[in-house]
């Protein structure tokens, strides 16, 4: 255990009274309130809940697990239970990754400052933790799931059981040769250090002892020219290696002796290649390292599809979490679907289904407060505008109101521009994306209203309920007739009032919604600070048929591409091959995990998760003759050495069966142009989690390596059924680095599942053949 988090558990006032316990209410609806009691476990690090009238505890979440803690006044369930409970009494706790919140009715309020204060107390002292205190940590989270007597030591019984835990499959009599080395005392338990000895030998590293010992001269250490050979030769750090040796060797070497002769022990040198500097992901592509100052267009922008669902496209829940979440993670393209609502107030839902509703005042309070949290470039609002003339009105008083200074409501340069502004130009502005009132854009929104009460949609196929529709010849007349009638009410609807609220209106400043006609009509008609949405049906048809003219488009528009509405349940298209045209804004259900979500993930982690990636210059060029479909030269194409080594510290797929162990294999995929998508894998590993061994190496070619994204997947083999994920990594080409490399991988969903990693040798050299 951390000596601070040692410390906190036997001083801090909270923490104390957390270990204690309290029987507080936890809510998930306004109609579910549950009395429990909560309990802060000795180890500060899980929380456990028994019911009010007894029953077995249960651990109710990790502290490593949350987030962060929010008061009452800031959770959009509690507010609305003000009337049963004081919001002083309420907090919520925010969990990492897309775990539904917890919110909590203390006592009193000082019942709930106890939890909240002590919470984030807990919450900043892990977040604080360096590498080997969170292995401590790690360590001790192990011993207490395997000390089932919580006597503070552990018999050989308990050591068995707890490999199995751990996802190793021992020979007993190895095993027991392990304990008994570890057992200095010769208790016949592991106490303390005894139990970190036994972890030791282990996790021995014979992969990485063999690499050590083929620089060092010795075996025992690496000298500043042996480590700086190693930098050069096989990490590829060609530039300042002794400069850079020398910080690795200050940072990582744990003996002051070692710091002082620049020598690097076997222990250093494993915590260099286990740590932020021996990752796969190069740490130069982390903090904001690409030029924000070209026009919009020339950037991929972190977009998010129906930003107010937080499950299902039908019943789900409508709830300003949704923007929370996704502003948080750097998203800058939120959408807001908004409807004429009670009162006055405009609501927002997605029209004409059962979800919830929520008040468009209240996403646009929380996008100001959240707008700015993760990144400072812009945030744009697509608003999808389906309210009456009134209600538009509050729609544009709200927004002038709530988002204040922030709102851009005029151009940057009075001057007349030919390009749109840059990220850089735009730092902590919220643009507006809709519709502006044009003669134009007023014909099309009377049509489109017309096409929505005739219930026309342009996209499905026609549906035939007659003989006579089946054949229109037979009802020709009648079908004069109904066009007739049909042209006539138009012209009527053409007559009457704008649709569009002019104060509204004048809010879309850069990024003015119009209908996509073809690529000729816009190259002849369109201003710079029009854009087109697609589906992503229309859009992968336009990739196939006119790739190089959508690259062309995109060098100087915007385009937003969002997901088929026959994807009710929520579920992602690949943004790849729409990132392959050009195409900046490519909205995604982001509540929904999976593959789809881990390419975007991985794209948007880099330039300090900003929201905004640059595009490779041959997307940018308004002459492009690139085409997705078809990448022919000037591209030289590379090759891809990628040699699994070994895994460590893999978890169980299934936490609930104690002998279960998985059988791991790894799964490298590529994703780019279509001739690059390809994957390869290794063989599986039986019976074996903890430190599993491949050696195999596999090779890809690379025709665009700019576009492509890599994926590391282990999963648990199972030849009765589809593997198990176990998790994953996904970066940008651009962001890998080569050499021996630790990949620390992810859960399904996203969050970080360490120690749990895979060590490989990346090597990247030039196609001699292209």
């Amino acid at each position: 255990m951390s000596s601070v988090l040692q410390d906190r558990l036997c001083t801090d006032q909270c923490l104390l009274m957390m270990q204690e316990g309290m029987t507080m209410r936890k809510v998930r609806s306004k109609s579910w309130k549950k009395l429990r009691h909560f309990k802060l476990q000795n180890d500060g690090m899980t929380v456990w809940h028994t019911r009010q009238y007894g029953g077995n505890a249960k651990p109710s979440f990790s502290i490593s697990d949350v987030e962060t803690v929010r008061k009452g006044h800031d959770s959009e369930l509690l507010r609305s239970l003000a009337e049963d409970y004081p919001l002083e009494q309420g907090f919520t706790i925010v969990f990492r990754g897309r775990r539904s919140n917890l919110d909590v009715v203390a006592g009193s309020p000082e019942e709930a400052q106890v939890w909240i204060q002590g919470l984030q107390l807990l919450v900043d002292i892990i977040t604080s933790m360096d590498q080997q205190e969170r292995l401590d940590q790690w360590l001790n989270d192990w011993f207490q799931r395997g000390d089932r007597n919580q006597d503070g030591r552990m018999t050989f019984q308990e050591v068995q059981r707890l490999l199995h835990l751990m996802n190793v499959e021992m020979n007993q009599e190895y095993a027991l040769s392990l304990f008994e080395a570890a057992d200095t005392s010769r208790s016949g338990t592991l106490e303390g250090e005894e139990f970190v000895e036994f972890y030791k030998a282990l996790t021995k590293r014979s992969e990485v002892q063999e690499l050590f010992e083929n620089f060092s001269a010795d075996g025992q250490k690496l000298t500043l020219l042996e480590f700086v050979d190693f930098l050069r030769e096989d990490q590829k750090e060609r530039d300042h290696a002794t400069d850079l040796a020398l910080k690795l060797i200050d940072r990582y070497e744990p003996s002051d002796s070692g710091k002082l002769r620049h020598v690097l022990s076997m222990d250093g040198f494993l915590s260099y290649l286990c740590s932020r500097d021996g990752d796969i992901f190069n740490p130069d592509c982390l903090p904001i390292y690409q030029d924000m100052t070209q026009p919009l267009s020339h950037y991929f922008i972190h977009s998010s599809h129906n930003t107010y669902l937080v499950k299902d496209q039908l019943y789900g829940q409508s709830s300003v979490e949704g923007y929370i979440w996704a502003l948080k993670r750097g998203c800058r393209c939120v959408e807001v679907d908004v409807w004429d609502g009670p009162n006055g107030e405009p609501i927002v839902y997605h029209g004409h289904t059962l979800t919830s509703r929520i008040l468009f005042k209240d996403v646009l309070t929380t996008v100001a407060q959240y707008a700015f949290q993760a990144s400072d470039y812009p945030v744009i609002l697509s608003l999808e505008n389906h309210c009456s003339w009134e209600q538009q009105q509050t729609m544009a008083r709200h927004l002038t109101e709530i988002l204040g200074e922030h709102l851009l409501i005029a151009t940057l340069d009075p001057m007349l521009s030919t390009e749109l502004p840059s990220p850089e130009e735009l730092r902590r502005k919220i643009l507006v994306k809709g519709k502006k009132l044009t003669l134009e854009v007023e014909m099309e929104d009377k049509e489109e209203e017309l096409e929505s009460e005739l219930g026309t949609e342009p996209e499905l196929e026609p549906k035939y309920h007659s003989e006579t529709e089946l054949h229109p010849r037979k009802n020709k007349k009648g079908k004069v007739g109904r066009e007739r009638r049909e042209r006539k009410r138009r012209e009527r609807c053409l007559r009457s009032k704008p649709i569009l609220c002019p104060d509204l209106s004048a809010l879309v400043i850069y990024l003015q919604s119009v209908s996509f006609r073809s690529f000729t009509h816009s190259r002849e008609n369109y201003h710079f600070y029009e854009m087109s949405s697609f589906s992503e049906n229309k859009a992968k048809n336009l990739v196939k048929e006119a790739g190089n003219e959508f690259v062309q488009h995109n060098a100087t528009h915007l385009s937003r591409v969002y997901p088929s509405g026959l994807r009710t349940d929520s579920s992602n298209y690949n943004p790849q091959e729409l990132w392959n045209a050009g195409c900046q804004m490519v909205a995604m259900n982001m509540q929904t995990a999976g593959l789809e979500m881990d390419i975007c993930d991985g794209l948007f982690q880099q330039n300090g998760a900003c929201g905004y990636v640059l595009k490779p210059q041959f997307l940018c060029d308004p002459q492009s003759s690139f085409h997705p479909e078809k990448p022919l030269s000037p591209f030289k194409a590379q090759m891809l050495l990628v040699q699994v080594i070994s895994g460590q510290q893999l978890p169980k797929v299934n936490e609930t069966k104690e002998k279960s162990i998985v059988d791991p294999f790894v799964k490298v995929e590529i994703f780019g142009v279509r001739p690059d998508t390809t994957r390869q894998e290794t063989n599986y590993v039986e019976n074996n989690g903890f430190n599993p061994y491949w050696g195999q190496t596999l090779c890809f070619r690379i025709l665009v390596p700019e576009l492509a994204m890599v994926r590391f997947v282990v999963k648990d083999y199972n030849w009765k059924s589809r593997h198990d994920f176990i998790g994953q990594y996904t970066l940008p080409w651009s962001c890998m680095q080569q050499g021996y490399r630790h990949i620390h991988l992810l859960s399904k969903d996203g969050t970080s599942i360490r120690p749990a990693s895979i060590f490989v040798y990346i090597c990247i050299r030039e196609d001699l053949e292209s």
